[in-house]
């Protein structure tokens, strides 16, 4: 178990290179850093206006990209919590999960159909802005509730995978043109699906209602895959997101169940790779 501070409200991980883990809050936007060899963790990056949901770590360059709830995608900097950029995108959204592909970190709307785009530049520079790009073809967002939410690429890399949270269905989504096909899982679903994480062919589901890990063996192209196992740990209390480190899977215990205090204590599970 790694702890967090008293009243944290943790909801994404991120793991890079290193053996450290960053974790944003949900309360005030803040930047934990965790050793994961020591559990010793300290604050990055303080309070930042809108919540701290999803992240991923650039470690070749030192950043952290930061999907940040309501009104904004962040870019700090792991060295010393340096806010490097803000991206202020449409209100009304909820900006949820990223990830980083070869040439542009996207970012999930939970409440709007639509993605969020930005494009990297010949030596991974930051852009001057966001491009929004709308979700078309078989999605279609539920009202009143979360819709897009983890985020990751394909195996092969032409595309990227994302989970739409009241459906239990995962899509393949055209990053040139939006259009979303559903991923046939031959009949089965990933119900409450949060954090994505893929690792090689194998992705990794947070279905945090339910308090488990699935893992599903994805074609190369993300046009089909298999629910092949799950796992769950008594210590899961409200699991959303999951980052991985040698031979160990991390998952954040947000405890949406429990009324959030300033004593409410948090947590991050350990559990084998599988």
């Amino acid at each position: 178990m790694l702890g967090l501070p008293d009243g944290f409200r943790p909801e994404g991980v991120a793991i890079g290179d290193e053996a450290v883990a960053y974790f944003g809050s949900l309360a005030d936007g803040r930047i934990q850093r965790v050793d994961l060899r020591t559990g010793r963790g300290r604050e990055l990056s303080g309070p930042a206006g809108t919540p701290s949901v999803g992240l991923k770590v650039d470690s070749g360059r030192h950043r952290l990209f930061v999907a940040g709830g309501s009104g904004e995608i962040r870019v700090v900097d792991t060295r010393d919590g340096k806010v490097l950029a803000r991206y202020a995108v449409a209100n009304g959204g909820f900006l949820n999960d990223v990830v980083i592909a070869k040439d542009a970190v996207w970012v999930t709307d939970s409440f709007q159909a639509q993605l969020y785009k930005l494009p990297l530049g010949r030596g991974g520079e930051l852009p001057a802005a966001a491009v929004t790009v709308p979700l078309a073809g078989e999605w279609q967002n539920t009202p009143n509730s979360f819709n897009a939410n983890g985020i990751a690429t394909t195996p092969d890399g032409r595309a990227l995978i994302v989970g739409h949270t009241s459906s239990g269905k995962l899509f393949r989504v055209d990053p040139a043109t939006g259009v979303a096909k559903a991923v046939d899982l031959g009949g089965g679903s990933v119900v409450g699906n949060d954090g994505l994480l893929r690792l090689g062919r194998d992705l990794y589901v947070v279905e945090n209602g339910s308090n488990r890990i699935a893992k599903v063996g994805l074609a190369a192209d993300g046009s089909a895959g298999v629910v092949e196992r799950r796992l769950t740990d008594h210590r899961f209390d409200v699991a959303t997101t999951v980052a991985a480190y040698g031979s160990r899977l991390y998952a954040v215990n947000a405890r949406f169940s429990t009324p959030p205090t300033p004593t409410t204590t948090y947590t991050a599970v350990a559990v084998p790779r599988f």
